[in-house]
């Protein structure tokens, strides 16, 4: 039986520990033939919430496909049908990725890059629904000021 423990901190400070448990030892994860990872600092570090819905997409996807340096060779059209993206979809997650210095690309070969010291964050960009959000927010405290 494998088993891990966590020790965590309570909100009084005391430590609690947690005890994880495989629960299907038949099916431990691991690394057969090629090389794909994730280092946990992508969520931690907040690398993940910096990203789009299409750059995620296509990150995870050029990391599963990437070898040990982390180099790949798809072609977009091979890309877009896998991911079922449009390809102005595509070159943007694309560039963004590329601004973001999480991968290189030379036209032929994708390269995802080793993460950077902290996550490259973009302006968040006002979708309609947030600005419907914000427009709300605005008119209810309007009103609750002339109360």
């Amino acid at each position: 039986m494998i088993s891990r423990a966590k020790i965590l901190k309570n909100a009084g400070g005391a430590a609690a520990m947690i005890r994880k448990k495989i629960i299907n030892p038949e099916r431990v994860r691991r690394i057969d033939g090629s090389f794909s990872f994730i280092p946990h600092r992508f969520l931690t570090d907040g690398f993940l919430t910096s990203l789009t819905q299409e750059e995620i997409l296509l990150y995870l996807f050029l990391v599963l496909v990437s070898d040990r340096y982390g180099l790949s060779y798809y072609a977009y059209d091979s890309i877009c049908s896998y991911l079922q993206l449009a390809i102005d979809q595509y070159i943007e997650a694309r560039d963004g990725l590329i601004k973001k210095d999480l991968i290189v690309c030379n036209g032929t070969l994708f390269q995802v890059l080793d993460l950077p010291a902290k996550p490259v964050n973009q302006p968040l960009r006002v979708t309609p629904r947030r600005t419907r959000i914000a427009q709300l927010i605005r008119k209810s405290l309007k009103e609750d000021n002339h109360d």
